[in-house]
């Protein structure tokens, strides 16, 4: 139907006869002469169709945006004066001799060009949003990063092992997509989380290097970075410390970073440990682009008589901590007070805050200004303003509260601040966290959790304090962190069934349980298996930071709205009673929500 691509033409192909096929991107009618557009996947160019070319000149004239056309035409250099440069074929146009209408377009709903589509209207008709260049180009970078994955893991005699999709419903954390199974009655397969159970039975049956661009599913709710259905790069490896899986993993990012996008990575990446990205940026994925750090204030505050410093001061569980904002000391009241709105939804009750209008020596507290100064003694104000570096126009923050509750308000402070000041920094700041706890405490329901999930392997010097002070105890897990992104996270896995089972009583699971449960790891567990470990990474967040764009949505074909649903096709949808009725389910009542499946 066609021998060459749209726009691949240039002014090598002048006197050529060549055969096009695709969309009219647009039409333009100059005084009988008709200029068409024509686009496909690589590109378009511009056909012009003269009245001498009769049938050609009829279809042209009854053409409109979107129409799908073939064109059999000569290339020609563009008259003088008429070239485009911002087009790759902007130097030469396709004279028509023959065209066909292989399809009509009926008027779109939206304009492909219009970047002020909403997202509703774009997931509805996707089919249309896709032809967009920009979706075309997220689309065609993601499968470059694929490539480059696939490249690099194949050159270093990793297996590609695809795993199931209906496996059995395990307690991982998140909420299972259950799929109720016809030939067995009153039973469920449940969509895979991740393969990290299949994976470690992979290094089981000794195939020592696995990796999969793998489908997960999470029934939880969702934001610009997550979706029910997502795709993660998942790799594990026998015979390996932390420090092998780095290693490989990191020249795997700086090859797709290089390759794809052109950016250097830098080598190695650093590293920090959990608790001082917690203590510093009070979060687990700092974004070094911004140069704010909170500065710990909690021993200093146990002896003042200021109880909302002292109290959480003197608490276990508690923290005191600021922040110091350069140049904020601008900031207006009404602009702090919506910052202290802001905390608020991060559990914070109130935000603190000290102006440094003058820090210069001698001036004390009189170059101070704040509600707070006159509960804090002078040694105290002069040991925060040391401590914190602040100087002459900066504003300084403050968090105190349980340690959590400072961590989240103040770390989402740091980002939010920086935004709007505008201090976050040009660049890609990569960096390793790493000796997380291996369990955390839920206050909620009062016992341990996993802090990245049940299989993780505790640091080997740790495990004597796992019944005795379980959240003591340090993991070997690692996370990349990518401009405040986790982008990958990975761990040493456990490999002997008696370590797992201790571990699974750390988090309150009885031996029966966790045989139910678990029993087919721990049995594979029981046959040799090697030590083992791997990680993950997301490749909707990857494309979309290589991409430029703030929703994964955006590198994804077929996406969800954050109401889990998919307006293209409208699922999820009812399903009729025979087909209820063949898996032993039947539609109830849900209170306050209508009909619902049970």
């Amino acid at each position: 139907m066609r021998t060459r691509l749209s726009g691949q033409l240039s002014l090598d192909d002048i006197e050529q006869t060549v055969a096009l096929a695709g969309w009219v991107s647009h039409r333009r009618d100059h005084g009988g002469v008709i200029f068409i557009d024509l686009r496909d996947r690589s590109g378009q160019v511009q056909v012009v169709a003269a009245p001498e070319a009769a049938d050609a000149f009829a279809v042209a004239a009854e053409a409109r945006n979107e129409f799908v056309l073939s064109v059999v035409g000569t290339v020609r250099r563009r008259p003088e004066g008429t070239a485009n440069p911002d087009l790759p074929t902007g130097e030469i146009e396709v004279a028509a001799q023959r065209m066909e209408l292989l399809n009509r377009a009926e008027p779109l709903p939206f304009q492909l060009d219009d970047d002020e589509i909403s997202e509703q209207v774009r997931l509805r008709y996707r089919f249309l949003d896709l032809r967009r260049a920009q979706m075309q180009a997220a689309l065609r970078l993601r499968h470059r990063i694929l490539g480059e994955i696939r490249n690099f893991l194949d050159q270093r005699d990793f297996v590609e092992i695809e795993t199931p999709i209906l496996t059995r419903s395990t307690p991982e954390g998140a909420r299972d997509y259950l799929v109720p199974s016809r030939t067995r009655p009153g039973e469920f397969f449940a969509l895979p989380q991740s393969p990290q159970l299949f994976k470690q039975l992979l290094m089981a049956a000794g195939f020592e290097r696995y990796y999969q661009i793998a489908r997960c599913f999470r029934d939880e709710d969702l934001r610009a970075d997550r979706q029910p259905e997502f795709t993660q790069l998942d790799v594990e490896m026998s015979f390996v410390t932390e420090d092998d899986v780095i290693a490989t993993m990191e020249k795997l990012m700086r090859q797709v970073f290089h390759n794809v996008a052109d950016i250097r990575l830098p080598e190695p990446i650093p590293r920090m440990p959990h608790a001082e990205a917690i203590s510093r940026y009070g979060s687990d994925r700092p974004d070094l682009r911004i140069p704010l750090e909170l500065t710990e204030l909690t021993e200093l505050m146990k002896a003042v008589e200021f109880q909302v410093f002292a109290a959480p001061a003197q608490s276990p569980a508690g923290r005191v901590a600021a922040l110091a904002v350069p140049g904020g000391g601008s900031l207006s009241r009404a602009q702090i007070d919506q910052y202290t709105e802001f905390v608020k939804q991060f559990g914070a009750r109130g935000l603190a805050y000290i102006k440094v209008n003058d820090s210069s020596s001698g001036v004390g507290r009189a170059g101070l200004q704040s509600p707070i100064l006159k509960f804090l003694p002078d040694e105290t104000l002069a040991r925060i303003l040391e401590r914190s570096g602040a100087r002459s126009g900066d504003l300084i923050f403050f968090g105190a509260d349980q340690a959590a509750v400072v961590n989240q308000s103040l770390g989402a402070l740091r980002l939010e601040i920086a935004r709007d000041l505008g201090l976050v920094e040009a660049g890609w700041r990569p960096l390793w966290v790493v000796d997380f706890p291996l369990l955390a405490w839920n206050e909620e329901n009062r016992r341990f959790e996993p802090q990245h999930h049940p299989f993780t392997a505790p640091r080997a010097d740790h495990l004597d304090w796992l019944e005795s002070d379980s959240g003591r105890v340090l993991s070997r897990a690692y996370d990349l962190v990518l401009n405040g992104t986790e982008i990958g996270g990975g761990s040493i896995r456990i490999h002997q069934a008696d370590l797992q089972r201790r571990v699974f009583a750390a988090l309150g699971m009885e031996p029966a349980q966790a045989q139910a449960e678990f029993g087919f790891l721990l049995e594979a567990f029981r046959y040799g298996a090697p030590p083992h470990g791997g990680i993950a990474f997301g490749i909707d967040r990857l494309a979309a930071m290589l991409g430029g764009v703030d929703s994964i949505r955006d590198v994804i074909a077929f996406p969800k709205t954050q109401r889990a649903a998919c307006l293209l096709t409208e699922a999820p949808s009812r399903v009729d009673g025979k087909q209820l009725g063949e898996l032993g389910l039947r539609t109830v009542k849900a209170r306050g929500e209508g009909e619902a499946s049970s």
